[in-house]
């Protein structure tokens, strides 16, 4: 049977894609040959990719927050036929000190960035193994390996998502499904306009909060150095590789930070090599 990396025609379901990666990836895939249902919630974002690949491309209207309604889209695109290449895209991200996010903020933040890939991937997997394999694709974050002051509930949901994915890689790997975590850096895809704040309060707003707020509210695109048509072109390319890697670290300030972050972990974990002995029971 024919995996998602020799097929000549291949059936992407891809959330978030109405503009950022999730739109080069769409945009890419339907130039390659493939065919892409897209899932947006602004029903005209894909109007000029509509007109140009006509039935290669579905649009779908989705809040990916509603499990009931991301049933009925992935249950109609099945319908259609067998579904390749899945991309968990959609996400956003609040800025702000933990203790001011709201309820609220904490729990659509979850629900955006972890709970609905979770779902999403768990709605795809039986057809995949019926098929004979697949592909799925995380959409994380240099953000899913390390930790930065103001995003902690993104962090939240991106070390979640990777975790969730990892063990689901191991779980279905014998059914030839093989999941990828893309981790991508600062990149011009209009996400610093798409943030989310938190109300300030005093004691944060001197400290290392105040300070990453303020540099991310006056940032423009010229401090975001990935280029999203390069980085669409990277995870399209993991679809056609047999082998594809777990993670797939893009960027040279996710390389910079995600390498500083282990070695500085597996130097506190080696610190503490002698204490993890001294708590086994006694021979």
């Amino acid at each position: 049977m024919p995996t998602p990396c020799d097929k000549s025609e291949r059936h992407w379901f891809v959330t978030g894609a109405s503009d950022g990666l999730g739109r080069h990836l769409t945009e890419l895939a339907l130039r390659r040959g493939d065919r892409v249902t897209a899932t947006v919630r602004r029903p005209a974002a894909l109007e000029d990719l509509s007109e140009t690949y006509g039935d290669r491309l579905t649009v779908e209207i989705l809040d990916v927050t509603r499990p009931a309604d991301v049933d009925k889209v992935v249950g109609r695109t099945l319908q259609s036929g067998p579904v390749d290449i899945v991309v968990n895209n959609a996400g956003y991200a609040v800025v702000g000190a933990a203790e001011e996010m709201t309820v609220e903020q904490i729990r659509d933040q979850v629900e955006v960035l972890l709970l609905a890939p979770m779902l999403i991937t768990r709605a795809f997997l039986k057809p995949m193994r019926a098929q004979g394999g697949g592909r799925i694709i995380q959409i994380s974050s240099m953000g899913g390996q390390i930790g930065t002051p103001t995003h902690s509930s993104y962090h939240a949901g991106k070390w979640g998502l990777e975790g969730f994915t990892e063990s689901v890689s191991r779980e279905v790997s014998d059914f030839n499904i093989r999941l990828t975590l893309v981790e991508p850096g600062a990149t011009r895809t209009g996400f610093a306009s798409a943030l989310r704040y938190t109300t300030e309060t005093a004691p944060y707003r001197d400290n290392a909060v105040g300070q990453t707020r303020r540099y991310l509210e006056a940032a423009d695109d010229s401090v975001f150095t990935g280029d999203p048509a390069k980085l669409a072109v990277a995870v399209y390319d993991t679809t056609r590789d047999p082998n594809p890697p777990l993670r797939l670290a893009l960027g040279s300030d996710t390389y910079d930070a995600v390498h500083t972050a282990l070695t500085e972990r597996l130097t506190a974990l080696e610190s503490q090599r002698d204490l993890a002995v001294a708590v086994a029971f006694d021979r």
